[in-house]
């Protein structure tokens, strides 16, 4: 059996076989070539030696520039990966990702599309304050024309980036900081996984836990010790935040007749009100008990360890949760 790898790894596999597989994909951002390190974290380590500087390139530190140059190499006929350090630093190029990527398909009748990644990762854990940990994925799956994917296993990660990469729509790809650390079984090379399908990662019957990312390794865990207690919990990744799988949600959640949906992003309007919604008008008057969301705290992410700590859902808060649904 193959060692197990982590998930900087299987991102790095994933870019190499892509970059390897078709030569119009390209990847650029702040320090990704390796005389400036291979990436703040080492996910594009050793891809610059390997294709050469013309496809995987170090930018000035400017989003709207990297975000501009991807959109146009996108128009042009690449398929580029750009990488956008840190989640909340997508922010300075709102302008370029929803306003010109997101919406160049539908204002061209469908004739350009904008087949291009934005890498960007994110994640409470590592003590890096307010401005550096945010999940901000609500924002971009308001936004009509922007894919949102994000994954909870190296195996996931290589597959899910493949499936971005070769997908026609722009793709917001978020990587937890936390999480490139965390070791899983390695994936079967070229294995691409199609967007828009979610994940049944435990199989159950008496609630639903929806989550994706991290915290669906949470999620996980928290089904794990509550079947100790009696209650079978079926586990759901999402995969793909946007568009989400509605079908196989409905699916679960009209068999356990109960839902709870976790996420690391602020509770207050995000993704699991949308999923909550959907869930309770077409599933009105067959659930055993309401719809409840986990998330996290309505604040900027603490700088302070014990604050931090508190802010995002753990596994005993999932537990807790779905203890009261019954």
């Amino acid at each position: 059996m193959s060692e197990n790898i982590n998930c900087i790894a299987a991102l790095n596999m994933a870019l190499h076989d892509a970059l390897e597989t078709d030569p119009t994909v390209i990847v650029f951002g702040e320090d990704l070539a390796d005389p400036e390190g291979g990436g703040v974290v080492g996910v594009t380590r050793g891809l610059s030696s390997a294709f050469g500087d013309q496809r995987v390139r170090s930018t000035p530190i400017s989003e709207q520039a990297i975000i501009g140059a991807g959109i146009g190499a996108a128009i042009a006929g690449m398929r580029p990966v750009t990488e956008i350090m840190l989640m909340n630093f997508t922010a300075v190029a709102m302008d370029m990702i929803v306003n010109h990527a997101a919406k160049l398909r539908f204002m061209s009748g469908g004739q350009t599309h904008v087949p291009m990644v934005i890498r960007t990762m994110t994640g409470s854990g590592m003590g890096n304050g307010g401005q550096h940990s945010d999940y901000l994925e609500a924002w971009f799956a308001h936004s009509a024309g922007i894919k949102v994917v994000t994954y909870s296993s190296p195996s996931e990660a290589y597959g899910l980036l493949l499936g971005s990469i070769f997908d026609d729509d722009p793709v917001i790809f978020i990587e937890n900081l936390p999480g490139y650390f965390v070791p899983g079984a390695p994936p079967v090379r070229g294995t691409v996984i199609s967007l828009g399908h979610a994940n049944i990662m435990r199989a159950g019957s008496d609630i639903t836990l929806i989550s994706y990312g991290a915290m669906a390794n949470q999620a996980l865990l928290a089904a794990e010790n509550l079947s100790r207690e009696g209650i079978s919990a079926e586990v759901v990744d999402l995969r793909t935040v946007a568009p989400i799988d509605f079908a196989t949600l409905l699916s679960s959640v009209d068999k356990t007749r109960r839902a709870l949906v976790v996420h690391e992003a602020v509770r207050p309007f995000g993704v699991g009100a949308e999923i909550a919604a959907e869930l309770s008008e077409k599933l009105h008057g067959q659930l055993k008990s309401p719809i409840r969301r986990l998330g996290g705290a309505f604040c900027a992410v603490p700088f302070s360890k014990p604050l931090e700590s508190a802010h995002a859902p753990k596994a005993a808060d999932i537990e807790a949760a779905v203890r009261s649904l019954f």
